[in-house]
Formats: C-alpha cells, sequence, structure tokens
C-alpha cells in the first residue's frame, strides 16, 4: 500500500515538472508582443549614470499615448533619476495634457547589492530586494516593462517571467542595450539574454548582433 502510495506522488511530481518544463519553453520560444489598441501600462527602470538620459531619449521616439500610466521605478538610493523623470513628465503634460499622455507615478527599489557590499551580506539584501519587486509587480501588473541595464531591473524582470510561468501575467519584456555597449551586453543584458527572460532585447551596434544572434539591432536611438 505504502509502495502505491509513493508511486502515485512520484507520478504526480514527475507530471508537474514536466508540464513546467513545457510551460517554461512555451514562453521562452513564443515571445508576447502586445498588439492591443488599448493602453498598456508600463513599468520604466531607471537607473544611475547614463542609464536614465538614454531611457528617456529612448521614451521620446515612442508614442507616449499608448504607453500609460507610467510607473517609473529607481533604486532607492537614487533620487536623481526620479527627479528626471519627473522633470520630463512635466514637460510631456505641458505640451499634450495630461488626458493624452495619461498619468504617472514614481517609485523607489531596494537595491541587491550597494557598491563595493560583500556578497555574504548581499544574500540579505537581495532577498529583501525580491520580497520589495515581488510586491511592486502585485501592485502595479505592467503590461510592458523597459529597461536599458540597471541592475534594478533584474529582480522585476525575472518575476515577471515567473508570473508568465505561472499564468497570473503576461508582461512584455522590451529591453534596449545602452549605446556604450559596442563590444558585448552589460552583465543585466548578458544575464536575461542568456536566461531568455526578455521578450526582445535591442542593440545599437552591429557587431553585438553578430555576437548575439537573438537580439535586435536597431541602429543609434540617441
Amino acid at each position: 500500500m505504502e509502495s502505491s502510495t509513493n508511486f502515485v506522488l512520484l507520478l504526480l511530481l514527475t507530471i508537474g515538472v514536466v508540464v513546467t518544463i513545457v510551460r517554461i519553453l512555451a514562453i521562452v520560444y513564443k515571445r508576447s508582443n502586445p498588439k492591443s489598441s488599448q493602453p498598456l501600462s508600463s513599468l520604466i527602470v531607471l537607473g544611475s549614470g547614463g542609464h536614465t538620459a538614454e531611457m528617456l531619449n529612448l521614451l521620446n521616439v515612442l508614442q507616449m499615448e499608448r504607453f500609460k500610466p507610467r510607473f517609473y521605478i529607481a533604486a532607492a538610493t537614487d533620487n536623481m533619476s526620479l527627479q528626471k523623470a519627473g522633470v520630463y513628465e512635466d514637460s510631456l503634460v505641458d505640451k499634450a495634457g495630461v488626458d493624452a499622455v495619461g498619468r504617472a507615478e514614481f517609485m523607489q527599489i531596494y537595491r541587491s547589492r550597494e557598491v563595493g557590499q560583500s556578497y555574504i551580506t548581499s544574500i540579505g539584501t537581495t532577498t529583501i530586494a525580491m520580497a520589495h519587486a515581488l510586491w511592486l509587480m502585485i501592485k502595479i501588473r505592467p503590461k510592458v516593462i523597459l529597461c536599458n541595464g540597471p541592475g534594478t531591473c533584474i529582480p522585476l524582470c525575472v518575476i515577471a517571467f515567473f508570473f508568465k510561468v505561472l499564468g497570473i501575467r503576461w508582461s512584455s519584456i522590451f529591453y534596449v542595450e545602452s549605446i556604450a555597449r559596442v563590444r558585448r551586453l552589460s552583465l543585466s543584458g548578458l544575464l536575461l539574454y542568456k536566461l531568455r527572460i526578455v521578450d526582445q532585447l535591442f542593440v545599437q551596434w552591429p557587431q553585438l548582433k553578430e555576437k548575439y544572434p537573438r537580439a535586435h539591432y536597431v541602429g543609434c536611438l540617441m
């Protein structure tokens, strides 16, 4: 009797593992691409340095009326990026009005690891960051995620991917590699590319397309 029970449990576990693997493969090889004419709630990940400037330049070439409401996220220690995003949003409202471009919200997220932090202590901070990212994703439930390199995008993209696996929510993840990356992807871009988490990854140099064939070459966006 006990052996039969164990066999049934093992069979159910095996079926569960197989279904999960099939589900992951289906998501990996069938990328989602939002085609709805309705506005798409969008999560925009900002980063210190040139990341925010490049992201705001990217937003300038998009039809912003399609991407609303917009949720800007930056690391908890990065106040400048959200200030720049606020100025950018004010300029949109001044030009077209809030009814046309939609509303924007600004949020912060805990960083997994600070510069110079030891890897041992980063285990705890990474756990906290993942929990915070999970809470933010449940709260926002974006249809589109836009990111271009800051490490803060990794937990958000990973959680969005597992939401897809679980059938909770489909978010299309778009990653635009920095123009500063000429010969190789950034660590964030490489992780998302190798793990096949992003729906589309864009590069701005042809040699990157040659090295990473699944990437999409779009030329200089600056």
